[in-house]
């Protein structure tokens, strides 16, 4: 019996050898007219040597273009030159032009058609286009020439199959099956045909074949039981499933198996017990599992999972593999899918308790807590990240972040320029590092040299918005250069025109060029988008109405600031005095 290796074919440039030129002669195929090759002087073919063994040259080192040119040029001295047209079609096919390789490639076979490796390149390339037919023609024309490889059946019945043409597959696949005898991947791939061919009885029978030559394999039970769920026939389907587990008591695939059987029949409590039954299984990887929950959990609003039942698998998981990294990371992401941040945190600290060195993991962490506005567990958990990672500028940025907001300015500017050192080509992270910058020197009163670099943020990056915000507001809050602040705070509400915070600072701009009527209207819009409890838009409202002469209107909306939290002494001789006072 012969053996059959199903194989991965390598396919490999002919060495210089194959560039040898025949003189006044040429292989043909049978009943082809010779095909007339010029005679080549001894001079030329030192040159067609020399100009090919320098096409392979430029080939290697990644000079494809220069290789055309000098192929082609060999192709000149010798028309014919089937190696040329090879190294060619290597060239095409890897820019994926299949159309000119295997017009090359045609040509080549039809000067050389024993050339194994010219009709192997040829099928490939088809294989590659699509073309499932034409490389199911080139591998027969292989098997006439080689009768005994029995990987050149293999790939016709392959591309028979990728062409749709079932029927001629199935027949290779049989004078495979006879060659070799008896074999699992045949009797399966065979199966498959027949299914595909709308021939379910000989599919059965195959499957059958597989049961009766070993009849103590569970798996073949499996398969048949899958093809009946497949045909509807629920019935015989599960005999064949608890035939599995007869045999084999603890197999937790066939668990997976019933409990998708039972879930198609509706019972989701049921296919959930045999769920559980697969989790706890020691006969399944932990990657097998992995991927049936995450088809389980996948689509939220398509599975069946409940919350309880979601948990009920992870803590499965965890308690059976507590070690590896992988079942946290998974809870993790269904903690955040949950918007259970700070949940979801604690498993992702359990994953780098367990590899410290994974950064994934790391900013997945500092992304949380900045999410939940825990500065002091971003800077704690940046100062660990930096350690760890000092080239990733991310990190820096990150701690430049928690230390504007724990008010740690003189650091946001040190470890803002030692992350600097580490942008690459990246100008919206170096503007939003450069932001960070100029927010500690505007809280340090070191107010132009903040200019400075609120003008190269923007600069950087001119759609920077919360910089040109900022910009604006501080502007403003000094009196300064009012018209352009004017220029980038309308910037920014004509692109976030329901954002409270950014209609605040375009109003508050508009009070400082005394244009009261338009500060009032747009106050009124961050009010009503949400700003009605921010205690500085309410103070900026009071101090508007005050300008128009609303004088009750405006303690009322100071005293409402004082109420949502606003603490300042000028505040508290606005409400006193009723007058307006500059900060």
């Amino acid at each position: 019996m012969k053996k059959l290796i199903i194989p991965v074919i390598l396919f490999i440039s002919l060495f210089y050898s194959c560039a040898t030129i025949k003189k006044g002669t040429t292989e043909k195929k049978e009943g082809q007219p010779e095909l007339k090759v010029p005679e080549i002087t001894d001079e030329k073919q030192k040159e067609f040597e020399y100009l090919f063994v320098e096409a392979l040259k430029e080939k290697m080192i990644g000079n494809p273009q220069r290789a055309i040119a000098l192929l082609s040029s060999c192709l000149k001295i010798d028309p014919n030159s089937a190696a040329s047209m090879y190294e060619l079609a290597n060239i095409y096919a890897s820019n994926n032009d299949f159309t000119s390789a295997a017009l090359l490639l045609d040509k080549a076979i039809s000067i050389n058609p024993q050339n194994k490796w010219y009709k192997l390149f040829l099928a490939r390339i088809y294989q590659q286009s699509g073309k499932f037919e034409q490389a199911a023609e080139v591998y027969q024309q292989l098997m006439a020439d080689y009768p005994d490889n029995l990987d050149m059946i293999y790939m016709d019945a392959l591309m028979l199959k990728n062409a749709g043409k079932y029927d001629e597959a199935i027949k290779a696949y049989n004078r495979l099956e006879k060659e070799v005898g008896h074999n699992e991947q045949i009797v399966i791939a065979k199966q498959n045909l027949y299914v595909l061919a709308g021939k379910i009885k000989e599919a059965f029978a195959e499957i059958q074949k597989l049961i009766d030559l070993n009849p103590k394999e569970a798996k073949y039970y499996g398969l048949m039981a899958d093809l009946y769920l497949s045909q509807g026939d629920k019935e015989n389907a599960l005999k064949y499933y608890n035939k599995i587990l007869q045999m084999e008591p603890d197999n937790g695939f066939v668990q997976f198996s019933l409990s998708n059987y039972y879930e198609k029949e509706g019972d989701y409590e049921k296919a959930f017990e045999h769920t559980k039954l697969g989790f706890a299984s020691k006969d399944v990887d932990l990657e097998t599992k992995l991927q049936v929950y995450l088809m389980l959990s996948d689509d939220k609003a398509e599975s069946k999972l409940s919350a309880d039942k979601n948990e009920e698998l992870i803590k499965l998981l965890i308690k059976t593999y507590p070690d590896d990294p992988r079942v946290y990371t998974v809870n993790a992401e269904y903690l955040i899918r949950e918007h259970r941040l700070g949940e979801a945190r604690a498993q992702l600290l359990k994953v780098l308790e367990l590899n410290k060195s994974d950064y994934v993991i790391w900013e997945r962490v500092l992304f949380i807590d900045n999410d939940l506005q825990d500065w002091q567990a971003l800077y704690n958990d940046t100062k660990s990240a930096i350690e760890l990672f000092p080239n990733q500028p991310q990190v820096y940025f990150l701690n430049g972040v928690a230390c504007i907001q724990l008010e740690k300015y003189e650091e946001t500017l040190k470890v803002i320029d030692e992350g600097l050192e580490f942008v690459v080509d990246n100008p919206p992270l170096e503007g939003q590092m450069v932001l960070l910058k100029a927010e500690a020197n505007y809280k340090l009163n070191d107010f132009d040299k903040a200019y400075i670099l609120f003008d190269k943020a923007i600069e950087l990056n001119p759609d920077n918005y919360v910089a040109l915000n900022n910009y604006a507001y501080y502007l403003s809050e000094r009196g300064e250069h009012l018209d352009k602040a004017e220029r980038m705070s309308g910037r920014v509400v004509e692109k976030f025109p329901d954002n409270p915070t950014y209609l605040d600072t375009y109003a508050w701009v508009l009070f400082k060029k005394k244009n009261y009527g338009l500060a009032k209207f747009y106050i009124e819009s961050a009010m009503s988008n949400g700003g009605q409890d921010n205690p500085t838009l309410l103070e900026h409202y009071g101090d508007i109405l005050f300008m128009l002469n609303k004088i009750d209107e405006a303690k009322k909306y100071w005293v409402k600031a004082k109420e949502e939290g606003a603490q300042s002494a000028i505040l508290d001789r606005k409400i006193k005095n009723l007058k307006y006072y500059e900060k």
